[in-house]
């Protein structure tokens, strides 16, 4: 046990975490998502909603601000009259976290695509419908 690591973090995913560098990007999946198809490092959070799981991880993760966008979001398929709700809620914690980021979206299939090139993906027990999010790793300045 350490101290002020949030305890919903799992020592494998603190560890990934310290390991991606500067532009690496981490995928947080819903429960739906094809993790294990598309990437061999797959951690599992089951029963982890993704709300929950990115306010632990951006308390350790800074955000890329050399990037255009910080957190990229799965886009609704054309002609699904899904409603990401959930997507405030992302917002919501990004902002209070890192009033500056930026998100963008992109079609499902070059969401799949972009999740093959990153450093991780974590899969979760989220179940809203269009729950993944990918969020690009920052730098932290030194003295």
């Amino acid at each position: 046990m350490l101290k002020r690591i949030p305890k919903l973090l799992s020592p494998e995913l603190v560890r990934v975490m310290m390991e991606m560098g500067h532009g690496d990007e981490l995928v947080l999946a819903d429960a739906n998502f094809p993790g294990h198809s598309l990437h061999p490092r797959v951690l599992r959070c089951d029963g982890i909603g993704i709300p929950r799981l990115l306010t632990a991880i951006l308390e350790l993760l800074p955000l890329d601000h050399y990037a255009s966008q910080q957190a990229i979001l799965m886009g609704v398929v054309p002609g699904d009259p899904t409603i990401p709700v959930i997507w405030e809620e992302y917002e919501r914690i990004v902002k209070a976290s890192d009033p500056d980021a930026e998100f963008g979206q992109e079609e499902r299939f070059a969401f799949y695509e972009r999740a093959k090139s990153a450093y991780a993906i974590v899969v979760t027990g989220e179940e809203a419908l269009y729950g993944n999010l990918i969020l690009k790793k920052g730098v932290i300045a030194g003295d």
